[in-house]
């Protein structure tokens, strides 16, 4: 969004509660800002203009992962998930949002003095709310290389939590990717096992099968990674496994693929320049793909508890 656009929009922050984005402030010497400490979610919401209703998606366990990941990092959100949950409703509707959106909330140390530790400086929490279409365009699959950058360790920084200065480890990667013509990176644990994407969980089909890297490998232990393995057990009947996967398992794999939030599902069509499968998007992940959009958009009954509609509410409360 253009700045210009971002200005107007309504945010909400502890401090000041519901806010103008321009007229939010941080300061330049901010903790969160100089040493990354803080931690943030990625929450979708999706539009469904038949029914006239923003649906946003898993708000509760978006909240859970960054309270963990806020005791992670010894902040105090000073809300409950409860309370998270519906001022994210209250912020979508206030914005009016008529399109998909991606919300951001984001809690750091606030302190601005200089001094790297976590404990004694102040906490902040915001939430903020934008128009967002796709992350990555993964129309036509992806074609993905081995990254040269290794995810990041648990003992080093922990990978469990979503904390802001441990996404140079992602930077790192996308760029390199990017930079040598590739549309994504594949990261490796420390132990060379594949881990995950830059910003993605990473899936595989092998003998007819999903497959996907377990937790020992420093991945991110993603909202849509989990939505994607009850889809494949309870929807197309698939047998999940979560166990360590070889650099070249993947290169003859049937089909792949990455996921996450903003990424939704995003086929692979190759890796280091090995074609996955066919070189096209497999059929399993075509079927993953399309109960995924249809549940994220209230179209699929057994997920409907995985959505909050944000205007609903506020119509029958006002009826009433």
């Amino acid at each position: 969004m253009e700045l210009d656009q971002l200005a107007n929009l309504t945010v909400y922050t502890k401090d000041q509660g519901y806010a103008r984005y321009g007229d939010v402030k941080v300061g330049l010497l901010t903790h969160g800002l100089n040493y990354g400490t803080g931690c943030f979610e990625g929450v979708r919401g999706f539009w469904n203009a038949q029914e006239h209703e923003l649906y946003l998606l898993r708000l509760a366990p978006h909240f859970e992962r960054i309270t963990q990941s806020a005791k992670i990092l010894n902040i105090d959100l000073g809300m409950s998930v409860d309370a998270m949950v519906e001022t994210t409703i209250e912020l979508c509707a206030r914005n009016g949002f008529e399109s998909d959106v991606y919300i951001r909330p984001l809690a750091y140390k606030a302190g601005q003095d200089v001094g790297v530790r976590l404990h004694s400086v102040p906490d902040a929490f915001a939430i903020v709310a934008i128009p967002f279409n796709r992350y990555i365009d993964s129309e036509g699959g992806l074609n993905v290389c081995t990254s040269s950058w290794r995810r990041v360790d648990d003992c080093s920084v922990p990978a469990r939590a979503k904390i802001t200065g441990a996404y140079v480890n992602s930077a790192l990667a996308k760029s390199e990717a990017a930079q040598n013509g590739f549309d994504e990176a594949l990261m490796l644990s420390a132990d060379g096992h594949v881990s995950e994407g830059s910003a993605e969980n990473f899936f595989m089909v092998k003998h007819g099968m999903l497959v996907t890297p377990d937790a020992s490998q420093n991945i991110l232990e993603g909202i849509t990674r989990n939505s994607i393995i009850e889809i494949a057990r309870d929807a197309l009947g698939l047998e999940v496994r979560e166990r360590s996967i070889d650099r070249t398992e993947v290169y003859v794999c049937e089909e792949a693929f990455l996921c996450g939030s903003a990424a939704g599902i995003a086929p692979i069509v190759s890796l280091d320049r090995r074609v996955i499968g066919s070189g096209k998007i497999g059929p399993v992940t075509q079927r993953l793909m399309s109960v995924y959009e249809n549940a994220v958009r209230g179209r699929e009954p057994r997920y409907r508890s995985w959505i909050t509609p944000t205007y609903a509410g506020r119509k029958t409360a006002a009826a009433g």
